[in-house]
């Protein structure tokens, strides 16, 4: 069981999600349920089957979320001194070097990664070229749409 890094931000989001799945969307599931088995004949009974699709997903993500929660490695990097090293949970400011562009990326664990909130996976190509890197560092990082140059801006652990 790998102890997988996440941040402080991400565990306590996807204590929400839990909160929400178990309280709220577990209760709507087993109404449909009950109410799509008064209509009677199950065999035929598109709601009920789709209802009890719906609770085998939601219970699957119970448990992913349960399993995650159990084998978290939170990581506060607000209580790290900042040496201006790109680590797990950093903020790192880069200056795309082809196009100019100022963009910023936080570092985080897989469950939390999205692109659109600039939040990318450590394990990424983007993420693995950057960490360990430094403030001020020039860094040439292959990605699936090809070779990118950053200079790092800045590093911030918030």
């Amino acid at each position: 069981m790998d102890k997988e890094p996440i941040t402080l931000n991400g565990l306590n989001k996807l204590k929400e999600e839990l909160v929400f799945l178990k309280e709220k969307k577990r209760p709507e599931i087993v109404a449909a349920i009950a109410e799509a088995r008064s209509h009677g004949d199950l065999k035929e009974n598109a709601e009920y089957h789709a209802a009890k699709e719906e609770q085998s997903h939601n219970e699957g993500r119970i448990a992913e979320i349960n399993d995650i929660i159990a084998r978290a490695n939170v990581i506060d990097v607000t209580k790290l001194n900042n040496e201006g090293k790109v680590i797990f949970g950093s903020t790192v400011y880069l200056e795309d070097l082809d196009t100019g562009e100022k963009i910023n990326y936080k570092i985080v664990g897989r469950d939390e990664a999205d692109l659109k909130q600039k939040l990318i996976f450590f394990q990424s190509p983007i993420g693995k070229g950057l960490i360990g890197k430094n403030k001020s560092d020039l860094v040439e990082i292959n990605t699936p749409s090809g070779v990118k140059n950053f200079e790092i801006k800045d590093v911030k652990y918030i």
